[in-house]
């Protein structure tokens, strides 16, 4: 019988191509907890600058471009204290998140920004999106659990493959 992330871990095995190694892990994230929007966003503090480089919703949420990084305090917590960020409503996105409209627009009100450290350093969040009140506590602890170590050998994966 195939687990998920037994699933997973062939996926990523397999994998020769960033988008591909990234796909594992949106599979494995949609499997174990759901996202109707997925997204993994690469920063580099040295030019402060946020990169997505991948999407469930390449229209809403391509992956070209950069965006500046805002120092708040949910950079405090994910980039600073490299916590986990969950938010279960709307509201509670549209305090942190200025697209909080677009992100309503594609039925999604609630957000797990799950921080990728390496080496002490952040690299990377994996943002998982769902309807109001989706992510409960247990969904939470599983992300914590089971997408950590996925989400980093993803990350290193995809370093991998375009260095």
């Amino acid at each position: 019988m195939t687990t998920p992330l037994s699933q997973f871990n062939a996926d990523l095995s397999a994998a020769t191509t960033a988008d591909a190694a990234q796909a594992a892990l949106h599979r494995l994230a949609d499997t174990l907890i759901g996202a109707k929007l997925f997204t993994v966003m690469t920063v580099d503090m040295e030019t402060e600058l946020a990169s997505r480089s991948y999407t469930s919703d390449p229209e809403s949420y391509p992956t070209s471009g950069t965006k500046p990084i805002t120092r708040n305090s949910w950079f405090n917590h994910v980039h600073d204290g490299h916590n986990m960020f969950v938010a279960n409503t709307l509201a509670d996105i549209a305090d942190v998140f200025p697209d909080h409209e677009l992100i309503g627009s594609l039925g999604c009100g609630s957000v797990i920004n799950l921080p990728v450290v390496h080496k002490g350093e952040l690299i990377a969040t994996v943002n998982m999106l769902d309807a109001e009140q989706h992510y409960t506590p247990e969904r939470q602890q599983i992300a914590l659990e089971q997408l950590t170590l996925p989400a980093l050998a993803t990350l290193l994966t995809v370093a991998q493959l375009e260095g």
